[in-house]
């Protein structure tokens, strides 16, 4: 469709820069302003325009040898909108040690289209945050042979939240750091919601694991159990829509669950239906935190991480604390902390955790 050609440069060439056409006219209706009115916060594309500079385009041979021809060996995740792999780029000034990077390649027949693409690069070509990962720079290729689409982040040695969670043969984290990751990811999106003081839409980040797994997706598709109930109704996504997202991750960190896990009873296969079971007033509530954890955590914010999950989890979009508030919430349950992670906990609810180690045994 000719509407998602958007890039400048002769057929066959690597394109540079990345821009939208006309994108002043029609993505983002600016709001009249009246003489008391604050300004209007500035587009992406305005703000590309003077950073994309700080972008490396990369040549499609270049990423190739850099991946050994994509080798499936180096592939690191994988998802609707193509496949990432780990490679090594020689540094831009040519001298130096060569460069660990993750290339994300973008499946032509995948769910992300050019423009989304084309939204990412400018996106992730603006943020600055030590919380989000950062994107070095991409590789644009219109040829006989068809379109090529990829982008270069830096390379996350330490793996995901989701893999050191969920995957087997990882250390188990302990609470304290599941909560300073956490705090971490909250800074990120709190800084993403309101700190750039940009216009965000039509350029949202979803939060919560992706196909991709390693890295940030832009495009507007849920993955389940992290959208939120007024995006499937609507697929109108906003901020409330990434505190939702946000408080589903608390009960993973908290419960040490996927958000869906087909291969337990019927009852407990949605993490939030089954949380439910188990209020976090109750005697029960013990229950649902993650038995791996043993007694090396503190109850009392067990408690809290909860009841803040819930906050962000209401029905009524706007009921949903900011991510600011979310962000101050998690920093008074680290301090209040302290340097003791295990000692917090009554005897009814050591006994639960006993019987819950118990059950796993079984």
């Amino acid at each position: 469709m000719k509407c998602f050609y958007f890039f400048k440069g002769k057929k066959g060439q690597a394109n540079s820069a990345p821009e939208l056409r006309d994108q002043s006219k029609s993505n983002s209706p600016s709001p009249s302003r009246t003489a008391k009115s604050l300004p209007s916060p500035r587009s992406v594309p305005e703000l590309y325009k003077e950073k994309e500079h700080n972008l490396r385009v990369f040549s499609f041979q270049e990423l190739r040898e850099a991946t050994n021809g994509f080798n499936r060996l180096l592939k690191i995740g994988e998802g609707g909108f193509g496949s990432v792999y780990k490679g090594t780029v020689r540094p831009a000034s040519g001298q130096g040690d060569p460069i660990v990077v993750a290339i994300k390649k973008l499946n032509n027949h995948g769910l992300q289209g050019h423009k989304q693409w084309l939204a990412e690069v400018q996106f992730l070509g603006i943020v600055s945050h030590p919380n989000l990962v950062k994107l070095l720079g991409y590789c644009s290729l219109d040829n006989e042979r068809g379109i090529q689409r990829l982008l270069v982040y830096e390379y996350m040695p330490n793996r995901s939240l989701e893999d050191h969670l969920f995957k087997r043969g990882m250390p188990i984290l302990s609470w304290r750091k599941r909560l300073e990751i956490i705090l971490g990811a909250g800074e990120g999106l709190a800084y993403l919601h309101g700190g750039m003081e940009v216009q965000l839409w039509p350029w949202r980040v979803s939060l919560g694991p992706t196909g991709d797994r390693t890295h940030v997706s832009t495009a507007v598709v849920g993955t389940y159990g992290y959208a939120a109930p007024e995006y499937v109704e609507t697929g109108h996504l906003t901020i409330h829509s990434d505190v939702w997202s946000f408080g589903v991750v608390l009960y993973e960190i908290l419960t040490g669950r996927r958000t869906l896990e087909r291969n337990r009873p019927v009852v407990e296969q949605k993490l939030l239906d089954w949380v439910k079971q188990f209020p976090v007033d109750s005697k029960r509530f013990s229950m649902i935190i993650d038995p791996r954890l043993a007694n090396e955590y503190s109850f009392n914010s067990a408690k809290q991480i909860a009841k803040l999950a819930d906050s962000c989890l209401k029905k009524n979009a706007r009921e949903r604390p900011a991510m600011t508030q979310v962000v101050e919430s998690l920093k008074q349950i680290l301090q209040d902390l302290g340097g003791s992670t295990s000692t917090n906990m009554n005897a009814e609810s050591s006994q639960s955790s006993l019987f819950r180690r118990k059950q796993n045994k079984v």
